[in-house]
This record gives C-alpha cells, structure tokens and sequence, in this order.
C-alpha cells in the first residue's frame, strides 16, 4: 500500500472512531436525562426499577395533602384509582396544585416513598398530559368507571 492510500485510509478509520465515540457520548448523555411515565400500579409492581429517575402519574388523592408548617416541605398521595403511592416533596407547588387535580412529579423511589424533583400541575379546565390521560382512561375502563368529560376524554 502506498503512503497516499495508507495516510487516507487512517483518516477514515479516525473518522469512523471518532463518529462512534460521539453517538456513545450522545447515547449516554440522553438515556441518563430521560424519564419514563409510570402509573402507581405501576411502580408497585417493580416496573420503574428501584434507583432509576421517573415520572409518576395520576391524581393527587383526597385528604393526603399536607404540609408542614414553617416550611416547603409537602407529602401527599398519587393515585390512579387502583394503587397510591406517598410522595415527598420540598419546593413551591404550581398554584393550581390541589387535590383531585392530575399531576405529574418527577423524581426517584426511596423505599417506599416517592421523593419529588420537579411538580407538574394541569393548568387549565381541559389539559392533562397526554400519558396519564391515556393510563388514567385505561383505569377508568378497567374499573368500568366514566371518564371525567365523557368518553373522549378517556382515551
């Protein structure tokens, strides 16, 4: 082989190597940031993995809100009508966060308790993320229950 074609073919292999380090750099970096929306159901069943970051889905349940006085600390429960799961969090809440209300937090399991980074609150009469309208309506037609806003808004 010629010193022409050797020198031209390392360049292809460095730019082959270098293209693959930065899709593993690029790989790496998004698989860390993404979280996946569960369901308390879900969760209870071991499908979010024990340590992993996630979006936790449905409504907050009557009476479990609290607070404690003097400070940002919040717990109440997630439900989606089949299982609830406590959630923790130390922040200020969206202003349309209550009771009732769809949310979505997202944060990690530490033990039995969920502990939230970030509270996300439905912002007006007819928004809901789309995942949790979806896995709020299969519970609604698992539980043979009408979906608030009638059948559309179950699916």
């Amino acid at each position: 082989m010629n010193p022409t074609r050797r020198r031209r073919l390392l360049w292809v292999l460095g730019l082959v190597a270098a293209a693959g380090a930065a899709t593993a750099l690029v790989a790496t970096a998004l698989q860390r940031n993404i979280a996946y929306l569960y369901t308390p159901s879900e969760v209870l069943r071991g499908e979010a993995g024990g340590h992993a970051r996630f979006r936790l889905g449905g409504m907050v349940a009557a009476g479990s809100f609290q607070r404690t006085t003097g400070s940002l600390d919040a717990s109440f429960r997630v439900t989606d009508g089949d299982a609830q799961v406590p959630v923790k969090y130390t922040g200020i809440l969206p202003d349309l966060f209550r009771e009732k209300q769809a949310v979505v937090a997202t944060g990690r399991m530490q033990g039995d308790t969920f502990v939230a980074e970030e509270i996300l609150a439905k912002h007006d009469e007819s928004y809901m993320p789309k995942e949790v309208a979806d896995k709020m309506g299969q519970a609604h037609k698992k539980h043979d229950v009408a979906a608030p806003g009638g059948a559309e808004a179950a699916r």
